[in-house]
């Protein structure tokens, strides 16, 4: 395999520093992506990387275990890079939360506002159990609004919300205050921007 710049600095860095401040080296910006005025969070170099993905998943797991959830629910696609490692390790069941018209059997729909436009999000109706012990997991937080969109398809599900989970969050958008308004108590993000 060819070793990218990412996967060097990685490998040197990442030995005696906590995870969240070796993080933000691998996180680039990229202005007016996708539209004009916002700064994109670019992650792939940290997928680029083993060890430091490895080690993101490992963190995020032991902030979350503790919380017993049965299923993980992330939104396409990005969300799907950690949710699934994570409910993997975790042994739990993944839910994919989908955009319209990408899963094959009857489906439970929320609509949502996000950073720069609206858009819907589906899971399969039979995804969850009644009752079952959810753990949302994204990249980026940033307006609270596709987790809103994930809360109220649990919520349909008659499931239940135990914590939210994310590489990021952009405490400028103020999706930590959509969190807290839906009532969702544990909470937890490696960077803060």
């Amino acid at each position: 395999m060819k070793k990218t710049r990412y996967m060097k600095k990685t490998t040197k860095q990442i030995k005696n520093v906590p995870i969240t401040k070796s993080l933000e080296k691998y996180i680039l910006c990229v202005k007016d992506y996708p539209i004009k005025g916002v700064l994109f969070r670019d992650l792939t170099p940290i997928l680029a990387n083993s060890r430091i993905f490895t080690q993101v998943i490992d963190e995020l797991y032991s902030r979350t275990a503790n919380l017993k959830y049965d299923a993980i629910l992330s939104p396409e696609s990005r969300g799907f890079w950690f949710g699934l490692p994570l409910a993997n390790k975790a042994q739990v069941s993944f839910v994919p939360v989908r955009k319209p018209n990408k899963l094959p059997r009857k489906v439970l729909s929320a609509k949502y506002t996000l950073e720069y436009g609206t858009n819907e999000l589906q899971i399969h109706a039979d995804a969850l159990k009644p009752g079952a012990r959810v753990l949302i997991v994204d990249d980026v937080i940033a307006t609270g609004g596709t987790i809103k969109a994930i809360y109220d398809l649990v919520k349909q599900s008659k499931a239940k919300v135990v914590g939210v989970a994310a590489l990021a969050i952009l405490k400028a958008l103020k999706g930590q205050e959509v969190i807290k308004k839906l009532g969702i108590k544990n909470k937890t993000w490696l960077i803060e921007f």
